[in-house]
């Protein structure tokens, strides 16, 4: 079996690689962008060669919606009919308020959950 106090350290010097590797690989992007004349705002596909290599950049936008303010625009302009299609609504469990509520209620509603393992997150720190 391996020696926990090794593989502390080896994930330690692992994740300050990749860190390492994530800044130098973003400030080569950015440069990318940079000379290809790409805005940082771009919402779609851009497409260059260089020489053998071809680039491919693909952008996007993230859009919040604030429903309350939507609600109140969509009402006052007359526009209810067109939300449904132009958005779309979706349920997240709060899990604070799920585990907190009684069993009785939660368990009717579990069909219409998947639950799947996500990958464990990590943090290991050195004390000082």
């Amino acid at each position: 079996m391996d020696n926990l106090e090794v593989l502390t350290q080896a994930w330690i010097k692992a994740k300050a690689s990749e860190t390492e590797a994530i800044e130098w690989r973003r400030k080569t992007e950015e440069r990318l962008l940079s000379i290809l004349g790409i805005p940082e705002t771009l919402d779609g596909t851009e497409n260059a060669e260089c020489g053998d290599y071809k680039i491919k950049v693909a952008g996007r936008m993230s859009r919040k919606v604030d429903t309350q303010r939507l609600q109140e625009l969509a009402l006052f302009n007359g526009l209810q009919d067109h939300v449904s299609e132009l958005f779309r609504f979706k349920y997240e469990i709060n899990t604070l308020v799920w585990k907190a509520t009684d069993p009785s209620i939660t368990n009717l509603l579990l069909d219409a959950i998947t639950t799947t393992p996500g990958r464990p997150y990590f943090s290991i720190t050195k004390e000082q």
